[in-house]
């Protein structure tokens, strides 16, 4: 959705977006001088509008909950990179790390 509808749709202004972005918390698509915002924006700006309206979050403590949560998307996408490599794997070398990771997950 472009900028008009996204802020229509959260019921936010201009200054509010645009310090959003400033702060890297949104980074939309821009072609020329439009913005555009898909559906993990609005997740984004709706969790970022809980966070200081509901729980009168801060924003440096909005600062750190937007970079956990891409840190654990970075993760994600980490983990998902590990499982197709192991896939690879021939069978042998698969059960060998499944053990590894067995062992891994026995350690307290």
């Amino acid at each position: 959705m472009d900028d008009l509808e996204f802020r229509l749709y959260l019921k936010i202004d201009v200054v509010q977006l645009d310090f959003w972005i400033e702060q890297g918390w949104l980074i939309p698509e821009t072609s020329g001088e439009r913005r555009w915002f898909r559906d993990a924006d609005v997740a984004r700006a709706r969790l970022i509008q809980d966070l200081m309206g509901d729980m009168g979050v801060n924003e440096a403590g909005v600062d750190v909950v937007i970079d956990l949560i891409d840190q654990l998307y970075d993760l994600r996408g980490t983990m998902g990179k590990l499982v197709t490599a192991i896939g690879r794997q021939e069978r042998e070398v698969q059960r060998r790390l499944f053990e590894s990771l067995e062992d891994i997950d026995r350690v307290e």
